[in-house]
C-alpha cells in the first residue's frame, strides 16, 4: 500500500461529493448534475425521488441532466465560518433553467457586492476539495460568473 491508501501501480480515482453530480467517465465529457423530472406534474429535483413533494405521485419520474448554467437568485458573503475554512466566500442559490434551484459557492469572482448581481449569468465548475480515507479525490461544484 501507498501511502494515499491505494496500492502502488493502482490509479488514484474521483469520487463526487454528492450523489448527484455526475463526474465524467470519457475524455470530453464535463461534469454534471442530474436528477428526476415528475411525470405527473412536470417538477424537477435534484438527486433520486420515490415519491414526489409536489403532487405526491409515486414511482412516476424520469431521469433529467440539468444545465451547467443559470443565475444568481440570491447571495450571502461569509465572513466567520467553521476552523479551517477560509473566509469570505460566496454562497448562494442557482436558478437552473429547468426550474430548480441548487446551492452552491460562486467561486472566480472577488466576494464584494459590487461584482455579484441577481439574475447575473454563472456556469458550473468543478474542483478537487479534498481527498478521502482512500487517497481518492473528492470532487465538488460550484458556479462562477459567465464571463462576457
Amino acid at each position: 500500500m501507498t501511502e494515499a491508501g491505494t496500492t502502488a501501480g493502482e490509479a488514484k480515482k474521483v469520487r463526487p461529493i454528492v450523489p448527484y453530480l455526475k463526474l465524467p467517465e470519457k475524455e470530453g465529457e464535463e461534469a454534471v448534475l442530474v436528477g428526476v423530472r415528475c411525470k405527473a406534474c412536470g417538477k424537477a429535483f435534484l438527486g433520486e425521488r420515490l415519491v414526489c413533494p409536489a403532487c405526491t405521485a409515486i414511482n412516476q419520474f424520469e431521469p433529467v441532466t440539468f444545465s451547467r448554467t443559470g443565475e444568481l437568485y440570491a447571495y450571502t458573503i461569509v465572513h466567520q465560518s467553521a476552523p479551517g475554512i477560509p473566509v469570505p466566500y460566496i454562497s448562494a442559490i442557482i436558478d437552473l433553467p429547468e426550474g430548480v434551484s441548487v446551492r452552491a459557492n460562486i467561486v472566480d469572482v472577488e466576494p464584494r457586492p459590487e461584482n455579484l448581481k441577481f439574475g447575473m449569468k454563472v456556469e458550473m465548475v468543478t474542483r478537487k476539495v479534498r481527498e478521502d480515507s482512500e487517497g481518492n479525490d473528492v470532487i465538488a461544484f460550484f458556479f462562477r460568473p459567465v464571463e462576457g
